[in-house]
């Protein structure tokens, strides 16, 4: 009966752990780098064909709302908070969609919902 040989790896498997971990690291920083360049958007959006424009950072706070003056009216209150919601909504969908495509380089689109948490 032959012997066999076992072969063993040696130090390699310590520095396969520093190379995963260096890679985790550098994951990492460009997760924030991305997060920040989210959090520095601006996107601006309208409703009732430019009557109502709002105007949305990527950190999800209204930054600005622009009522076109023909649009007031006493009489019809609530069209013009529907247009403002409408609008308000529109911006806070693109920083969404923004958010998602920039997380996904990270996910692999494998995380539903990432962008919600961010």
């Amino acid at each position: 009966m032959g012997r066999r040989k076992i072969k063993r790896k040696g130090s390699s498997s310590g520095s396969s752990q520093a190379g995963m971990l260096q890679q985790l690291q550098s994951m990492q920083e460009d997760m924030l780098k991305a997060q920040e360049e989210v959090a520095a958007l601006v996107v601006t959006s309208t409703a009732g064909g430019g009557a109502v424009t709002a105007t949305v950072t990527g950190e999800r706070r209204v930054q600005a709302i622009s009522i076109a003056p023909e649009v007031v009216d006493a009489e019809d209150v609530e069209m013009l908070q529907d247009l403002i919601v409408a609008a308000v909504n529109g911006g806070l969908e693109q920083i969404d969609q923004v958010t998602a495509e920039k997380m996904s380089a990270f996910t692999g689109g494998m995380v539903p919902g990432l962008g919600d948490m961010i």
